[in-house]
Parts: C-alpha cells; structure tokens; sequence
C-alpha cells in the first residue's frame, strides 16, 4: 500500500473521530436538526407522505401570504437526508441517524483528496484533504443533521465525475455527472448554482458551444432529469406544478430567516474559515500574478469558488454553512499554493494545521460552554418526563419539531394569540379524548417580560403542574391541561 493511501486512510478515520467528539459538543439538537430527523422517521413508517400534516408535530412555515407554499408542505426543504436517514429507522438503527452526517464529511476527505489527485496530483490531494478534515466549518457542520455538509459530498462526487468524463474522455463518468448532479440537486436546491460553472468551463475550454454536440453529455443531461422525476411527481402532486418544491424553496428563501447585506460573508470570513481563509487569499493572488488561472484546473476551480460566493452573496439570508460547498475549491486552491512554496512547504502547512487544530479546540470549547447550560438540562428532563408517559397525550409547546424529535409524543403549538381560553379550545375541540400536556421552558421561548409572566401565571393558576425543573440559570415545567373550567 502506498504511503499517501495510508496517509489518506488514516486522515479519514481522524476526521470521522474528530466529527464524532463534536456530536458532544452540545446535548440537544438544533430546530432544524429535528425537523430532518423527525421527516426521516415519518417517512420509515410512511415513504409517499412528505408533509407534517398527520404526523404530529410541525415546522413554523411562514407563507408569506400564498397559502399554496406553506403548511403542511415540506417541499422547500430539500428532500434526500431525510429519506436517507428513513433508512436507518426503517432498519431499527436509530443510532446511525446522528453519526451519519459525520461518516458523511469524512468520506468527503477521501473525496476532495481523489479531486485533487485529479486536478494535480497526489500531493496537493493530500494537502487538500488535511485541509477539509481540520477545517473548523465542516467539521462543525458535520456534527449536526444538516445538509449542507451531504451536499457537499455529492457536490465533490459531481466535479469528479465531471473532470474524469469530461477531461479524460471517460463515457461512464460522463453520465455518472448528471446522476450526482442530481443527488446533489436533492441534497439542497443551491446545487442549482452549480450548474452554470460546468457550463461556463466547456465554453471557456472549447471558446464555443461545440461542447453541445457531445452525446454523452445529453446522457447526462437525461440521467440528471431521470433521478428527479419521483421530485418532479411530488411538485405535481402537492403543487399542482412538477417544479412546485424548488418553487417553494424560492420563496421560503426569500423570506425566512431575515436578511444580511452583501458583504456578511466578507465581514464573517475570518471567523468562518479561520487561517484557511487567508492563505486561500494570498494563494489567489499568486495565482493571479503568475497566471495561473490559464490552467484549465484552476480555472474550473476559480469558477467554481466565484461563481457560488456570488450567488451565495446575492441571495438574501446567509449563514456561514451556506458556504459549505466552498470549502473543497478553497482546500484544492490552498493546496496548490502550498505545493508550490517549496523552501517553506513544511512549514507553512504546519503552521495551517496547527491554527486549524487551535481553532478547532476554540469552536468545542465555545459550543460546549453555550449548550450545556441550565435551560438546556431543564429542557431535556421535560422532554424525558413526556417520554416516559404512557398512553396517547398531546404536548403543547413551542418547540414542536423539537420536543417531537425527543418524545416521539403528538406536540401542538401555542394557541395564537395567547389566551388561557383559547388554550382549553384547542384541547378542548381539537383532542377531547388525549391527556394534555403543556411544556412551559425558557428554552427558545419567544415569549418574553409581561407575556411570558402571563402565560405562567395562568398555568399556575388553573393546572396542575407535574414536573418541574428549576436551576440558577434555567426553568422547565409540565403542566396537565384540564378542560373543565375551574
């Protein structure tokens, strides 16, 4: 076996240790986190129903006033993880569903290192994937039931199989692009960015459209369209329209989540990709003074690196793993660079992996002191508390997915506007044969000062509380529901 597969093999079992320990770097899974566990669940029991309309919990989907694009449909959120996760609680493996994200962005390592092989050679694969296994980002991301970090995979997949069908001249890869384009497509709908910089590459290679000719290419063009047609069969059925889920992921792009200006990705970029970050810059500027970018593999991968930060950029909400499938094409290009300091190679790539390494110590040691507070402990007991009760119960809350995720217990939200008589209404009219529970926390609660007083005070008054957990920093209780006025 050669040294650099040993090094690689090695690197990607490290890179899978170090995914591992960051799942313990906070106790409780994010919102988002749960809502693609709790689809993977439902959909283990029922594959044909992508909504949360008879499974007991819900997403707060805001519509934006266009009832079509809004509950009970998930179509905005990208579909691929969570069927992927189905598998595992189909198979009785629920264990499997929080560690296969960080399986996922180890065997990216591999994957980055295969491209950089391919690109340039063996070296600066390697140097690529030490890059990708520290990078604080994806090993961050990697620790949580996301998609960016899969969407990355299957974004690295799709640019080897692009250059080894496209450059190399090999048939079956050139096919294999459009199959991955596709998974990728259904991992998150930014893959729609990808797109052009394949298109953009062959113009500038071929300086004309003569790429189009190629058969294999139209092979593709039908392997991609072939993977989407169950998606496309899915918008027709919940949209009336076979492009109606990436029509609604549109819209709840535009208005979820607020918006940040232009520039926040620059502002953040330190922070975001640590050192990395500025050796990628200065390893651009030799690029640009030498010419470099006349290589057609650094220019795919400068296109690649432009063309989706602008996009990224454009688009209204950001959020630092938006930029997740970056970080391979910062990797390959610090890689490089790195491969042509020859005097100092071994000490500047020390000198990365030691920042990255000290960054990574920094980000588990922020993370862990932010999650393992008093609010969370509380929130967990209650959650635990729910679980364990017998029989059918509805728990209202304000963290459905959330509270769903860990008691597998029927949730319902908080009666809008509040009001203890529209409290016993929903009980009341909605489940009248259900013991009813109300989780009051101050985990996530958006309900603060005068109202948030207000709503304990009612509980207190007129229900029986039958759990409470009350820390210095931290407060949960459980509070049966009676219908009956008092």
């Amino acid at each position: 076996m050669k040294r650099e597969t040993k090094l690689l093999i090695g690197l990607v079992i490290i890179a899978f240790i170090i995914r591992a320990i960051f799942l313990f770097s906070t106790p409780i899974k994010i919102w988002d986190e749960t809502v693609y566990a709790n689809l993977g669940y439902d959909l283990s029991r029922n594959p044909f129903d992508y909504s949360v309309q008879h499974n007991g919990w819900s997403d707060f989907i805001p519509s934006a006033g266009d009832n079509l694009y809004a509950w009970p449909k998930m179509g905005f959120r990208a579909p691929l993880l969570s069927y992927s996760l189905s598998i595992f609680y189909l198979l009785n493996l629920d264990f499997l569903v929080s560690l296969f994200i960080p399986i996922i962005g180890a065997l990216s390592v591999a994957l980055i290192f295969i491209l950089g092989k391919k690109l340039f050679n063996e070296k600066i694969g390697l140097y690529s994937a030490i890059f990708l296994s520290f990078l604080p980002l994806h090993v961050v991301y990697s620790a949580k039931i996301l998609a960016d970090v899969l969407f990355t995979f299957f974004v690295l997949l799709t640019f080897i199989s692009f250059w080894e069908g496209y450059e190399k001249n090999n048939k079956k890869y050139k096919i294999l692009f459009g199959f991955f384009l596709a998974l990728a497509l259904l991992s998150k709908y930014t893959a729609l960015w990808i797109i052009p910089i394949f298109l953009i590459y062959l113009f500038i290679k071929n300086k004309s459209l003569n790429f189009l000719k190629d058969k294999y290419l139209w092979y593709a063009v039908g392997a991609f369209f072939l993977i989407l047609i169950p998606w496309f069969i899915y918008g027709i059925r919940e949209y009336s329209n076979p492009l109606g889920a990436f029509i609604h992921g549109g819209k709840a792009a535009a208005y979820w989540g607020g918006s940040q200006s232009w520039h926040f990705f620059f502002d953040y970029w330190l922070q975001i990709f640590s050192v990395l970050g500025i050796i990628f810059i200065i390893a651009l500027i030799y690029i640009l003074y030498k010419k470099e970018y006349l290589k057609k593999e650094i220019c795919l991968v400068l296109i690649w690196f432009a063309l989706f930060l602008g996009m990224a950029s454009y688009m209204p909400h950001k959020e630092d793993r938006y930029l997740l499938a970056i970080a391979p094409a910062m990797c390959l290009i610090t890689g490089f660079f790195v491969d042509k300091i020859r005097k100092y190679k071994k000490i500047l790539l020390s000198s990365i992996i030691i920042v990255l390494l000290i960054s990574l110590s920094f980000q588990f040691v922020i993370t862990y002191g932010k999650s393992y507070t008093d609010t969370n402990k509380c929130f967990l007991e209650a959650n635990n508390f729910l679980q364990n009760k017998i029989g059918d119960i509805l728990i209202v809350t304000d963290e459905s997915p959330t509270v769903y995720y860990y008691t597998k217990k029927e949730t319902h939200f908080y009666p809008n506007p509040w009001s203890l008589e529209n409290l016993r209404n929903l009980v009341k009219n909605g489940y009248p044969d259900k013991e009813n529970y109300f989780l009051f926390t101050d985990f996530s609660m958006p309900l603060g000062g005068d109202k948030y007083n207000k709503v304990k005070e009612d509980l207190d008054k007129n229900f029986e509380k039958v759990f409470e957990c009350s820390k210095s920093k931290g407060y949960s209780a459980v509070y049966l529901i009676s219908t009956n006025k008092e």
